[in-house]
Protein backbone atom coordinates (compact mmCIF):
# COMPACT_ATOMS: atom_id res chain seq x y z
CA UNK A 1 0.00 0.00 0.00
CA UNK A 2 2.79 2.47 1.01
CA UNK A 3 4.70 1.52 -2.58
CA UNK A 4 1.37 2.10 -4.47
CA UNK A 5 1.27 5.32 -2.74
CA UNK A 6 5.13 6.78 -3.33
CA UNK A 7 4.60 5.78 -6.92
CA UNK A 8 2.05 7.60 -7.60
CA UNK A 9 3.48 10.84 -5.67
CA UNK A 10 6.28 10.03 -7.83
CA UNK A 11 4.52 10.42 -11.16
CA UNK A 12 2.36 13.43 -10.03
CA UNK A 13 5.79 15.11 -8.91
CA UNK A 14 7.32 13.88 -12.79
CA UNK A 15 4.11 15.01 -14.28
CA UNK A 16 4.24 18.85 -12.71
CA UNK A 17 7.96 18.93 -13.01
CA UNK A 18 7.21 17.98 -16.98
CA UNK A 19 4.41 20.86 -16.92
CA UNK A 20 6.71 23.40 -15.17
CA UNK A 21 9.39 22.32 -18.10
CA UNK A 22 7.08 22.94 -20.75
CA UNK A 23 6.49 26.13 -19.61
CA UNK A 24 9.59 27.41 -19.05
CA UNK A 25 10.71 26.05 -22.66
CA UNK A 26 6.98 27.75 -23.97
CA UNK A 27 8.32 31.42 -22.53
CA UNK A 28 12.18 31.22 -23.70
CA UNK A 29 11.04 30.04 -26.97
CA UNK A 30 8.46 32.71 -27.09
CA UNK A 31 10.79 35.57 -26.60
CA UNK A 32 13.59 33.92 -29.00
CA UNK A 33 10.84 34.31 -31.84
CA UNK A 34 9.31 37.41 -30.93
CA UNK A 35 13.07 38.81 -30.84
CA UNK A 36 13.45 37.29 -34.51
CA UNK A 37 11.09 39.07 -36.04
CA UNK A 38 13.03 42.51 -36.18
CA UNK A 39 15.85 40.48 -38.48
CA UNK A 40 13.27 38.62 -40.38
CA UNK A 41 11.87 41.48 -41.16
CA UNK A 42 15.33 43.17 -42.00
CA UNK A 43 17.30 40.22 -43.62
CA UNK A 44 14.51 37.97 -45.08
CA UNK A 45 12.00 40.74 -46.20
CA UNK A 46 11.55 37.92 -49.77
CA UNK A 47 11.14 35.20 -47.36
CA UNK A 48 8.24 37.01 -45.32
CA UNK A 49 6.86 37.99 -48.25
CA UNK A 50 6.66 34.79 -49.95
CA UNK A 51 5.01 32.86 -46.55
CA UNK A 52 2.79 35.80 -46.70
CA UNK A 53 1.27 35.06 -49.72
CA UNK A 54 1.33 31.04 -48.83
CA UNK A 55 -0.54 32.05 -45.58
CA UNK A 56 -3.15 34.20 -47.36
CA UNK A 57 -3.89 32.39 -50.63
CA UNK A 58 -2.77 28.78 -49.45
CA UNK A 59 -0.29 26.16 -51.36
CA UNK A 60 -1.49 22.66 -52.70
CA UNK A 61 -5.03 21.50 -52.46
CA UNK A 62 -6.14 24.34 -50.25
CA UNK A 63 -4.92 26.60 -52.92
CA UNK A 64 -7.56 25.45 -55.08
CA UNK A 65 -10.50 26.89 -53.16
CA UNK A 66 -8.45 30.39 -52.14
CA UNK A 67 -6.59 29.59 -48.92
CA UNK A 68 -7.15 31.08 -45.62
CA UNK A 69 -9.04 34.19 -47.25
CA UNK A 70 -12.07 31.85 -48.77
CA UNK A 71 -11.84 29.41 -45.38
CA UNK A 72 -12.38 32.74 -43.03
CA UNK A 73 -14.89 34.15 -45.44
CA UNK A 74 -16.92 30.95 -45.15
CA UNK A 75 -16.73 30.16 -41.22
CA UNK A 76 -17.66 33.93 -40.33
CA UNK A 77 -20.29 34.32 -42.83
CA UNK A 78 -22.44 31.49 -41.68
CA UNK A 79 -21.74 32.10 -38.14
CA UNK A 80 -23.11 35.49 -38.94
CA UNK A 81 -26.30 34.38 -40.18
CA UNK A 82 -26.88 31.91 -37.69
CA UNK A 83 -26.71 35.17 -35.15
CA UNK A 84 -29.25 36.29 -37.30
CA UNK A 85 -31.77 33.43 -37.52
CA UNK A 86 -31.07 32.29 -33.62
CA UNK A 87 -31.48 36.28 -32.78
CA UNK A 88 -34.59 36.98 -34.75
CA UNK A 89 -36.41 33.83 -33.36
CA UNK A 90 -35.34 34.11 -29.78
CA UNK A 91 -36.15 37.96 -30.05
CA UNK A 92 -39.03 37.13 -31.65
CA UNK A 93 -40.67 34.83 -28.89
CA UNK A 94 -40.47 38.10 -26.31
CA UNK A 95 -41.64 40.51 -29.65
CA UNK A 96 -38.69 42.51 -29.96
CA UNK A 97 -36.97 40.72 -32.94
CA UNK A 98 -36.95 44.28 -34.57
CA UNK A 99 -33.54 44.12 -32.42
CA UNK A 100 -31.98 41.80 -33.92
CA UNK A 101 -29.91 44.73 -35.67
CA UNK A 102 -28.63 45.26 -32.21
CA UNK A 103 -27.78 42.01 -31.75
CA UNK A 104 -25.93 41.32 -34.93
CA UNK A 105 -23.83 44.99 -33.99
CA UNK A 106 -23.37 44.14 -30.81
CA UNK A 107 -22.32 40.25 -30.57
CA UNK A 108 -20.57 39.49 -34.02
CA UNK A 109 -18.06 42.53 -32.96
CA UNK A 110 -17.26 41.03 -29.97
CA UNK A 111 -17.52 37.61 -29.53
CA UNK A 112 -18.68 35.72 -32.53
CA UNK A 113 -16.20 37.43 -35.29
CA UNK A 114 -13.60 37.47 -33.19
CA UNK A 115 -13.53 33.71 -32.09
CA UNK A 116 -14.46 32.30 -35.47
CA UNK A 117 -11.55 34.05 -36.93
CA UNK A 118 -9.22 32.73 -34.24
CA UNK A 119 -10.26 29.08 -34.62
CA UNK A 120 -10.05 29.45 -38.63
CA UNK A 121 -6.35 31.36 -38.18
CA UNK A 122 -5.54 27.93 -35.86
CA UNK A 123 -7.19 25.26 -37.83
CA UNK A 124 -5.41 26.69 -41.40
CA UNK A 125 -2.62 28.82 -40.66
CA UNK A 126 -1.37 27.62 -37.41
CA UNK A 127 -1.64 23.78 -38.66
CA UNK A 128 -0.36 24.21 -41.31
CA UNK A 129 2.72 25.43 -39.81
CA UNK A 130 3.36 23.35 -37.34
CA UNK A 131 3.02 20.28 -39.67
CA UNK A 132 5.39 22.54 -42.44
CA UNK A 133 8.25 22.92 -39.61
CA UNK A 134 7.73 19.55 -38.34
CA UNK A 135 8.01 18.13 -41.60
CA UNK A 136 11.43 19.97 -42.10
CA UNK A 137 12.85 19.08 -38.29
CA UNK A 138 12.67 15.52 -39.11
CA UNK A 139 13.77 15.51 -42.23
CA UNK A 140 16.94 17.55 -41.08
CA UNK A 141 16.52 20.36 -42.76
CA UNK A 142 16.76 22.60 -39.80
CA UNK A 143 19.90 21.64 -38.99
CA UNK A 144 21.47 21.48 -42.64
CA UNK A 145 20.21 25.63 -42.12
CA UNK A 146 22.14 25.86 -39.13
CA UNK A 147 25.18 23.97 -40.66
CA UNK A 148 24.89 26.65 -43.51
CA UNK A 149 25.08 29.39 -41.25
CA UNK A 150 21.45 30.49 -41.36
CA UNK A 151 20.06 31.23 -38.38
CA UNK A 152 16.72 28.81 -38.44
CA UNK A 153 14.87 30.80 -35.77
CA UNK A 154 14.72 34.39 -37.45
CA UNK A 155 14.74 32.76 -40.57
CA UNK A 156 11.55 29.77 -39.94
CA UNK A 157 9.98 31.30 -36.70
CA UNK A 158 10.41 35.09 -36.88
CA UNK A 159 9.04 35.14 -40.85
CA UNK A 160 5.65 32.88 -40.29
CA UNK A 161 5.43 34.74 -36.89
CA UNK A 162 5.38 38.29 -38.89
CA UNK A 163 3.80 37.00 -41.62
CA UNK A 164 0.53 35.52 -39.68
CA UNK A 165 0.54 39.22 -38.06
CA UNK A 166 0.36 41.26 -40.97
CA UNK A 167 -2.11 38.65 -42.71
CA UNK A 168 -4.42 38.77 -40.28
CA UNK A 169 -5.54 42.06 -40.43
CA UNK A 170 -6.94 42.12 -43.97
CA UNK A 171 -8.03 38.55 -43.75
CA UNK A 172 -10.27 39.87 -40.73
CA UNK A 173 -11.12 43.06 -42.58
CA UNK A 174 -12.89 40.61 -44.78
CA UNK A 175 -14.13 38.23 -41.66
CA UNK A 176 -15.89 41.10 -40.37
CA UNK A 177 -17.61 42.53 -43.39
CA UNK A 178 -18.59 39.50 -44.24
CA UNK A 179 -20.48 38.32 -40.71
CA UNK A 180 -22.07 41.90 -40.77
CA UNK A 181 -23.52 40.99 -44.71
CA UNK A 182 -24.92 37.80 -43.96
CA UNK A 183 -26.65 39.15 -40.58
CA UNK A 184 -28.54 41.39 -42.87
CA UNK A 185 -29.24 39.65 -45.70
CA UNK A 186 -30.10 36.24 -43.36
CA UNK A 187 -32.76 38.91 -41.11
CA UNK A 188 -34.05 41.27 -44.60
CA UNK A 189 -33.98 38.92 -47.41
CA UNK A 190 -34.56 35.36 -45.75
CA UNK A 191 -36.39 36.34 -42.85
CA UNK A 192 -38.75 39.48 -44.13
CA UNK A 193 -37.87 42.23 -41.56
CA UNK A 194 -37.17 45.54 -42.87
CA UNK A 195 -34.46 46.93 -44.26
CA UNK A 196 -35.07 50.15 -42.60
CA UNK A 197 -35.53 48.74 -39.35
CA UNK A 198 -32.36 46.82 -39.15
CA UNK A 199 -30.30 48.94 -40.45
CA UNK A 200 -31.38 51.71 -37.60
CA UNK A 201 -30.84 49.54 -34.82
CA UNK A 202 -27.51 47.83 -36.52
CA UNK A 203 -26.19 51.73 -36.71
CA UNK A 204 -27.31 52.46 -33.54
CA UNK A 205 -25.63 49.71 -31.58
CA UNK A 206 -22.16 49.59 -33.74
CA UNK A 207 -20.02 51.00 -31.54
CA UNK A 208 -16.76 52.41 -33.15
CA UNK A 209 -14.70 51.51 -30.18
CA UNK A 210 -16.06 47.73 -29.83
CA UNK A 211 -14.55 47.53 -33.66
CA UNK A 212 -11.13 48.98 -32.81
CA UNK A 213 -10.82 46.54 -29.94
CA UNK A 214 -11.67 43.41 -31.88
CA UNK A 215 -9.38 44.01 -34.06
CA UNK A 216 -6.48 44.14 -31.59
CA UNK A 217 -8.14 41.02 -29.95
CA UNK A 218 -7.66 39.00 -33.19
CA UNK A 219 -4.16 40.48 -33.48
CA UNK A 220 -3.03 39.31 -29.98
CA UNK A 221 -4.92 35.97 -31.44
CA UNK A 222 -2.81 35.64 -34.39
CA UNK A 223 0.16 36.48 -32.45
CA UNK A 224 -0.88 34.13 -29.88
CA UNK A 225 -1.69 30.95 -32.55
CA UNK A 226 1.20 31.37 -34.47
CA UNK A 227 3.84 31.49 -31.79
CA UNK A 228 2.23 28.32 -30.31
CA UNK A 229 2.44 26.62 -33.66
CA UNK A 230 5.76 27.59 -34.87
CA UNK A 231 6.92 26.37 -31.17
CA UNK A 232 5.01 22.97 -31.40
CA UNK A 233 6.43 22.25 -35.09
CA UNK A 234 10.26 23.61 -34.80
CA UNK A 235 10.54 21.40 -31.81
CA UNK A 236 8.44 18.11 -33.26
CA UNK A 237 10.34 14.57 -32.65
CA UNK A 238 9.70 11.15 -33.42
CA UNK A 239 9.31 11.27 -37.47
CA UNK A 240 5.61 11.44 -39.26
CA UNK A 241 3.40 10.14 -35.67
CA UNK A 242 5.22 12.81 -33.83
CA UNK A 243 4.42 15.82 -35.91
CA UNK A 244 1.00 14.60 -36.33
CA UNK A 245 0.86 14.58 -32.37
CA UNK A 246 2.95 17.43 -32.47
CA UNK A 247 0.20 19.45 -34.64
CA UNK A 248 -2.55 17.99 -32.31
CA UNK A 249 -1.25 19.64 -29.01
CA UNK A 250 -0.77 23.06 -31.26
CA UNK A 251 -3.92 23.49 -32.17
CA UNK A 252 -5.29 21.71 -28.98
CA UNK A 253 -3.38 24.55 -26.93
CA UNK A 254 -4.29 27.56 -29.53
CA UNK A 255 -7.93 26.97 -29.66
CA UNK A 256 -7.71 27.03 -25.33
CA UNK A 257 -5.91 30.48 -26.14
CA UNK A 258 -8.07 31.84 -28.49
CA UNK A 259 -10.81 31.71 -26.43
CA UNK A 260 -8.91 32.79 -23.17
CA UNK A 261 -7.76 36.05 -25.15
CA UNK A 262 -11.07 36.51 -25.92
CA UNK A 263 -12.59 36.43 -21.92
CA UNK A 264 -9.42 38.34 -21.02
CA UNK A 265 -10.15 40.87 -23.04
CA UNK A 266 -13.59 40.95 -22.65
CA UNK A 267 -13.29 41.04 -18.59
CA UNK A 268 -11.01 43.95 -18.86
CA UNK A 269 -12.49 46.30 -21.43
CA UNK A 270 -16.77 45.06 -20.35
CA UNK A 271 -16.06 43.17 -17.21
CA UNK A 272 -17.41 46.46 -15.18
CA UNK A 273 -19.85 47.56 -17.60
CA UNK A 274 -23.00 47.68 -16.41
CA UNK A 275 -24.78 48.98 -19.89
CA UNK A 276 -25.22 49.08 -23.32
CA UNK A 277 -22.92 51.78 -24.74
CA UNK A 278 -24.93 53.15 -27.97
CA UNK A 279 -23.02 54.90 -30.87
CA UNK A 280 -22.66 58.57 -31.22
Amino acid sequence: MGFDVAVRVNRRYRSVVRGIDTVGDLALFFGRAVASTGKAARDYRAETLRVLAEISLGTGALAAVGGSIVVLGFLTLFAGATVAVQGFDSLGNIGVDALTGFLAAYVNVRVVAPITAGVGLAATIGAGTTAQLGAMRISEEIDALEVMAIKSVPYLVGTRVLAGMLAVLPLYSLSLITSFLASRIATVVVLGQSGGVYDHYFSTFLVPSDVLWSFLQVFVMAAAVMLIHTYYGYTATGGPAGVGTATGRAVRLSLITVVMVTLMISLALYGNSRSVHLAG
